[in-house]
């Protein structure tokens, strides 16, 4: 029987679109290749900046915020800006029978640095490619920072309390949308490969994957009579089902999550509650006319309850309720703590990063702990002299 050809990842990353594209590759078992800037290649630090950023472990290139997205790769160093350094990149792809090449520099960098789709089939016709930038080729200069993208599309003018500052969502959205997209884009190239036998050349726009997502906001140009029917800042509640919210308890603040009249009747219908139930509260309709004051009765109600309490009754008649958990309280519930990969740092100590999106058999065999991210250029001799045989 003939041994499977492990599948072969380059990627000229930074930041954290691609590299978290390609930590979900490095989850099903893939080769990921980190390609980086040598420190010879310009002054300040060197590679992917996200290597300085976060607490420091004791290794200059190797700081707290680079670790999770980076976990379980290798990394290399070439500098593309010289011509030998360009020769050095097609032999890798070549040698190494590379199957994808992934970037996210911006395209005006692509042909300069003698990465593009058209120069790295000259090394493998059948490369699939995958750039991710800020708004595609068409915008060859335009950079992609979560934030600004956040507000160019609309995301930041959507969050935040009614009438107060708008204000982007607490995780880079964004960045990991693309990252998401250029890894399932990539997957289906590879279907197609099946099929075709050719190779692809992708392009990934974070606005556009962006855009995307607001299937809930633009359509609405179509369909209201005026600008003041549009979504803008809503706090928690949802704009549409009522009365889906937060609400105080306590020892807290739970979330509530109504999303029907049937749900309403049940919920209503709780001893206790019976107060909430109003013939022109029936529909969702009617209760969006009286939003306000469902919110203010729920909220005095829940208020008798602890976060506990009042999540575990409604769970009981299967309503959708969760407590406002911090991050540390996300870690320790136990269909999470149990999926985090881990890691091991270089003094000896395991820590727990993140859990995959969904679990895979590699994974499983590793038992959920992937090598260390690793220092800029750790593997020049190893891949550089290494031949696939």
């Amino acid at each position: 029987m003939t041994e499977r050809k492990t599948i072969t990842i380059l990627s000229l990353e930074q930041a954290l679109a691609l590299p978290f594209s390609t930590q979900r590759m490095v989850h099903q078992g893939w080769r990921v290749i980190r390609l980086e800037t040598p420190s010879d290649a310009g002054g300040g630090n060197a590679g992917d900046p996200n290597r300085y950023i976060g607490a420091d472990l004791g290794f200059h290139d190797l700081h707290s915020y680079f670790i999770a997205p980076n976990i379980g790769k290798e990394a290399i160093t070439i500098n593309l800006k010289k011509k030998e350094g360009q020769d050095l990149l097609l032999k890798i792809i070549k040698e190494l029978e590379v199957d994808v090449f992934m970037c996210n520099t911006l395209p005006k960098g692509y042909k300069q640095l003698g990465i593009d789709f058209e120069t790295l089939k000259t090394a493998n016709p059948d490369i699939i490619w995958c750039g991710i930038s800020a708004m595609g080729p068409e915008y060859p200069d335009r950079a992609g920072y979560d934030p600004a993208l956040q507000a160019l599309m609309g995301f930041t003018y959507l969050t935040g309390e009614s009438g107060g500052k708008p204000v982007p969502c607490g995780i880079p959205i964004i960045d990991l949308k693309a990252g998401d997209e250029a890894f399932t884009q990539v997957v289906l190239a590879m279907l197609e490969k099946n099929i075709t036998g050719k190779g692809k050349e992708i392009h990934i726009s974070m606005a556009q994957c962006a855009a995307s997502w607001l299937i809930t906001a633009l359509p609405q140009l179509e369909f209201v009579k005026s600008d003041n029917e549009l979504f803008t800042r809503s706090g928690n509640e949802h704009r549409s089902f009522i009365p889906c919210n937060v609400y105080p308890t306590k020892d807290g603040m739970v979330y509530l999550a109504v999303g029907n009249d049937s749900q309403w009747a049940k919920f209503t219908a709780i001893k206790g509650f019976e107060s909430l139930s109003k013939p022109e509260r029936k529909t969702n309709q009617g209760r969006m006319g009286d939003k306000e004051n469902i919110y203010n009765e729920i909220g005095e109600l829940s208020n008798t309850f602890t976060t506990k309490e009042f999540v575990d009754l409604c769970l009981s008649i299967n309503l959708s309720a969760a407590p406002v958990n911090t991050i540390k309280e996300v870690a320790s519930l136990e269909f999470i703590s149990n999926k985090l990969l881990k890691t091991k740092l270089p003094d000896g100590t395991i820590v727990s990063l993140f859990p995959p999106a969904v679990e895979t058999e590699y994974l499983k065999d590793k038992g959920y702990c992937l090598s260390l991210a690793p220092h800029l250029g750790e593997h020049n001799e190893k891949i550089i002299t290494e031949q696939n045989n």
